[in-house]
């Protein structure tokens, strides 16, 4: 464990458009010019994955569909995604992290780095500039490099220098450079908290850092109180290696004590099942992107089918909603032996934001493009020519 009798030194490292960068590097052409990487480039309603920075100079954004993006920048080029190589590039960034320290939590294409014990505050801005220039020269890739004293603070630094950028962000600077911004732009904060701070007169990032604990506590739960001390600073949480591991997923399964076989039946067994999850999520303050079903049939024959969403979900009825609608897609009306509810790709919810992320795309393309299968199969051959079958 880091000594904590030293100033802490936290490094935030941020791939820059990675997706878009990754594909840049494979293909040199496609350097300088505007690119976007899209599900179904073909499809106008594609939605783009991530673009690079010369597309972004005409308004492209992730998340606008490739027909938006394409009349703000006709000559926009548009690739399909390569997730294994996306994969693989990712392993790599993460090797030469560890090659430093093995204090390196890896987030998707992101990774804090506990650089303490390695140089401290002394060597953070060359050793930073170092791991830099080694993921540039050597994988081809740009990323920018928060330097902070917690892990909220150096997050908040990698955003401030884009693309290839260094910063250092101090406790002592946040009054000055963190509070006169609004609250949206603060990490962990997304559109339903920051409607609910406009509510009670709360817009910057300073008017959060001294709001009453008794009202923010009332607005927003413990996330509010743990949403002031960010403002101000404060983040005691540490780089935590194994992180990604034991945070993969929660879940909550029961046996029945008498077979189902009606839609009403299940109905209040599920609502049972998103509580016990939500109530864990929310003692481990985490939420997740992918909601998973479980049936066990009275032959004992088994099916999984999950469901991945946008937005990471938390609250029982969220949860309720989604396993539902699985459910009433993909049971086949046999008798009912189990049923479970789980909640995957979680992360802490005041890191939820908007994204995709390599296994959340992926998933939500196999998603689509079978459900669109399905589709054209069924007008073509009439209902009833797809049945729904078991997995083990």
């Amino acid at each position: 464990m880091t000594d904590q009798r030293n100033p802490r030194v936290i490094m935030h490292l941020d791939m820059n458009s990675f997706f878009a960068s990754v594909e840049q590097a494979a293909n040199p052409k496609l350097k300088g010019i505007p690119l976007a990487v899209a599900g179904n480039p073909k499809e106008r309603r594609g939605i783009l994955v991530t673009c690079s920075y010369e597309a972004r100079a005409f308004g492209v954004y992730t998340t606008m569909t490739v027909g938006e993006a394409k009349r703000l920048c006709p000559q926009l080029t548009i690739v399909p995604p390569r997730h294994e190589l996306y994969r693989q590039m990712s392993d790599a960034v993460f090797e030469i992290l560890r090659s430093y320290t093995e204090w390196v939590e890896p987030v998707f294409d992101e990774a804090y780095i506990d650089t303490t014990e390695i140089g401290g505050l002394t060597r953070a801005y060359e050793l930073a500039e170092e791991i830099q220039q080694r993921i540039l020269q050597e994988l081809d890739l740009p990323c920018s490099i928060g330097i902070a004293p917690n892990k909220f603070l150096a997050k908040t630094a990698s955003d401030m220098k884009k693309p290839m950028g260094i910063t250092i962000l101090r406790k002592r600077q946040v009054a000055h450079v963190l509070w006169p911004l609004p609250v949206i732009d603060m990490h962990g904060i997304g559109k339903r908290t920051e409607e609910k701070l406009h509510s009670a007169g709360i817009r910057t990032i300073g008017e959060l850092a001294v709001a009453e604990k008794i009202k923010l506590e009332g607005l927003l739960g413990k996330n509010g109180l743990r949403l002031q001390q960010r403002a101000n600073g404060i983040d005691q949480r540490p780089v935590d290696p194994e992180s990604a591991e034991e945070r993969k997923s929660i879940g909550s399964s029961t046996t029945l004590p008498v077979d189902l076989t009606e839609l009403d039946e299940c109905i209040p067994i599920f609502q049972r099942l998103a509580n016990k999850v939500a109530t864990r999520l929310a003692t481990k303050s985490l939420a997740g992107i992918t909601i998973s079903i479980q049936i066990r049939y009275a032959d004992w024959q088994n099916t999984t089918r999950s469901r991945t969403v946008h937005q990471a979900v938390y609250l029982a009825e969220d949860i309720t909603s989604i396993a539902l609608e699985l459910f009433e897609r993909h049971w086949n009306n046999e008798p009912i032996r189990l049923l479970g509810v789980t909640v995957s790709n979680v992360l802490e919810r005041h890191e939820m934001v908007e994204q995709l992320t390599f296994d959340n795309f992926e998933q939500q393309e196999k998603e689509h493009q079978v459900d669109q299968l399905v589709s054209n199969l069924t007008k073509r051959f009439g209902d009833g020519v797809i049945k729904k079958g078991w997995s083990e």
